[in-house]
């Protein structure tokens, strides 16, 4: 076996493991003056000796003078070995490698400058270990000492220049290590790993695009460096990495919308700046590629709409828009199931642009795929009736819109108004502050007639008579109200004249009977006038209390409106409309004198008797037909038609159905009454037992119900 200490002369290596860098230095020229001469006589086995004991005795032994000479040793064996180097590297590089940990930082130092001298002689052959070298630079680009990083930078640009210019380089190698260290934090490693991506994929001959989806999440990372270079860095680098995948024909871009879905998410704007313009090329050059991906690409959309950064809201809404005019098959794995959860998850958004996109969306999809859609119903319909109570009033209107959508088919149409009355009835508030916009808003879209039909044949039935009472007034008074229904009142107004107009007067009273003015009101509008006066000289005593005045009172002054105009004309013929005048006067009778209807209806009827003369013209009148009040009777009708007309609604047996339901809710009055009288006594009882009798007294007059009559005027005149 050779022994190196038999080539290499005793004062070399003595020199070599000086303290004094000069020293050493001339010692590695010795030595690479000795192993040149030996790789001339191809006498490898004693330059391998060599190596080797500069390798146990010098790079790993514990002195630091050593394993600085053994570094410079070894260097210089490679420069001597000159294009016999790449043989002999599998003994050179390790030792060198490892000595990059050394804990002396002029021990890593000299590292650096071995192998960037090592690099220089063997060039591409040095290409093997890129992956080592690699690692170890990463590290030590992040080193404590400034000498031993500014070592690392100047062997990092020739290792770059290496690379670049070898056509021996396996980026399929090397890409695992670089997404291994793409999430370190270090600012000195981030410049370092941008600084190789840039210097990457600027070499024609290495796909690096092709890997994008490896490292694409460490870049976006760094765009919230605290460091603007390294933000600057990173930007710089995706911005190439855009422009080349839009002049690139092969692109995957499923695995980097998934990345970038998560990025558009970010706390930092910059990045949810770069993420929503990612996500916007995207759509316009993904095409069918990103159909499988439209659900979450929308989940990242829709909130970026209502982002506080204008330049992120505008990106956002040209990319919805360039979303949604697309048309994909959901054969082709465009998922309408996941894009509804999204849109039902973004309806509880707190900003309204991003609710309002969001319904935009469930209507595009219901017009395009409405089948698909319906399937899907159940998971989002709770979700569309819990939006009715939204503040916005264009949420409303377009939930509206969807809703209405939904409901052209029957069965849909009478979930919707069954689902209505029951939102309505466990939130009385959104009756209150959304019922009219909501009821006048379906008739507009579904036809009034329709609409109110439905909502009359369920309210018939229910169960909750308090509730039914204050539904039908809610629905009488958009009846009586609202310009969209105004189609609807001229058919009413027809009741008596065809068949379409007194079904519909059928249809609504059932449940207009819930409330004895929303009855009257109806008959008001029917022109029904006999009957409304036989409904009011019906009611009872317990039938007038403050709500029912409440009530009346809004009808004096509706009386006044345009709506009833036809109305008020009649009233000048007193004698052909004694009916009218004996309802008018019935409702007079029922008013507090000191309130302000009292007085607005008194005055009309003191005009309207000024053109009659008075008892004995209304006899003669009412001996007549007293159902010939109708002011616009068409020309080719005649009387006994008329009267045809009119006994074709039974109002014999509308009376008897409007006492029956008003039956009942005297009933339910009666029990609640006694239920609270009980809930009042137990409660008399209890507090009697612990604060003694004599406090009785005050507690009574505390509790005690108000007489109705005390109640009635009191809250009326309120």
């Amino acid at each position: 076996m050779v022994d190196a200490l038999s080539i290499i002369p005793a004062a070399v290596l003595r020199n070599l493991a000086d303290k004094l860098y000069e020293k050493r230095k001339n010692a590695a020229l010795e030595l690479e003056g000795i192993v040149k001469h030996l790789a001339m006589a191809r006498e490898h086995e004693k330059i391998t000796a060599i190596i080797n004991m500069l390798t146990t005795e010098f790079t790993y032994s514990p002195q630091a003078n050593h394993r600085k000479g053994g570094l410079i040793g070894l260097a210089a064996v490679t420069v001597g070995l000159a294009t016999e180097a790449p043989q002999h590297l599998e003994q050179i590089v390790p030792p060198v490698l490892n000595s990059f940990i050394d804990q002396d930082s002029r021990v890593r130092y000299y590292a650096c400058e071995a192998l960037y001298n090592i690099a220089k002689v063997v060039r591409g052959d040095f290409i093997v270990y890129f992956n080592q070298i690699f690692d170890a630079l990463c590290k030590l680009s992040a080193d404590s000492d400034a000498n031993v990083q500014s070592a690392a930078h100047l062997l990092d640009r020739l290792v770059k220049e290496i690379v670049t210019d070898s056509d021996q380089f396996s980026i399929e190698e090397f890409i695992p290590l670089l997404r291994e260290r793409m999430n370190v934090l270090n600012p000195y490693v981030r410049q370092f790993l941008v600084g190789w991506i840039t210097v990457l994929d600027s070499v024609p001959e290495i796909d690096m695009l092709g890997f994008l989806p490896d490292f694409l999440d460490g870049l976006f990372n760094m765009l919230s460096d605290s460091s603007h270079e390294i933000r600057q860095q990173a930007d710089s680098a995706l911005s190439e990495f855009l422009l080349e995948i839009k002049n690139s024909p092969n692109v995957d871009y499923g695995r980097m919308a998934e990345i970038l879905v998560r990025r558009a998410a970010s706390h930092d704007e910059f990045t949810r700046l770069t993420a929503i313009t990612w996500i916007n090329e995207f759509v316009k050059l993904g095409g069918n590629q990103l159909v499988p991906y439209y659900a979450d690409i929308l989940g990242a959309i829709l909130p970026c709409i209502s982002d506080k950064e204008e330049k992120i809201k505008m990106v956002a809404r040209e990319t919805n828009e360039e979303l949604r005019s697309f048309h994909a098959d959901p054969a082709e794995g465009f998922d309408i199931g996941s894009i509804l959860s999204i849109t039902k998850r973004e309806l509880t958004s707190e900003w309204e642009a991003t609710r309002v996109e969001a319904l935009y969306w469930i209507a595009t999809l219901l017009t395009q795929y409405r089948a698909e859609v319906i399937s899907h119903l159940n998971d989002i319909f709770g979700s569309l009736l819990s939006a009715l109570s939204d503040p916005s009033d264009e949420v409303v209107l377009l939930v509206i819109e969807v809703h209405a959508c939904i409901a052209r088919d029957a069965p849909h149409f009478h979930q919707l108004i069954v689902f209505l009355i029951q939102n309505f009835r466990s939130d009385l508030s959104l009756l209150e502050k959304r019922g009219a916009l909501i009821v006048r808003r379906l008739c507009l879209l579904l036809d009034a007639e329709r609409v109110y039909r439905e909502f009359s044949t369920i309210l018939e039935g229910e169960d909750d008579l308090d509730f039914a009472t204050t539904m039908v007034q809610a629905l009488n008074l958009i009846l009586l109200t609202s310009s969209e229904l105004a189609d609807l009142r001229n058919l009413i107004k027809q009741s008596l004249l065809n068949v379409t107009g007194k079904d519909l007067f059928i249809s609504l009273y059932a449940s207009w009977c819930h409330s004895a003015m929303a009855t009257i009101s109806l008959c008001l509008l029917a022109q029904a006038y006999h009957h409304a006066s036989t409904i009011i000289q019906s009611l009872g005593e317990e039938d007038i209390n403050s709500k029912f005045l409440i009530q009346l009172d809004k009808l004096i002054r509706l009386l006044e409106s345009p709506i009833f105009a036809y109305l008020r004309l009649q009233l000048q013929e007193p004698e052909r409309y004694i009916w009218l005048l004996k309802s008018l006067y019935g409702l007079l009778m029922l008013l507090p004198q000191q309130s302000a209807a009292f007085k607005i209806l008194r005055t009309r009827l003191k005009t309207a008797s000024s053109h009659a003369s008075s008892t004995d013209q209304a006899r003669r009148t009412s001996s007549g037909n007293a159902y010939s009040q109708i002011l616009q009777i068409p020309g080719d009708i005649k009387g006994e038609d008329l009267g045809n007309m009119h006994n074709a609604i039974n109002f014999t047996s509308r009376l008897q159905q409007f006492q029956h339901t008003q039956n009942q809710h005297r009933l339910h009055y009666k029990l609640q009454r006694q239920s609270y009288n009980s809930t009042s006594s137990t409660f008399l009882q209890e507090m009697q037992k612990s604060e003694g009798s004599h406090q009785s007294p005050p507690i009574i007059d505390i509790i005690r119900p108000p007489s109705r009559s005390s109640q009635t005027s009191g809250q009326f005149q309120q």
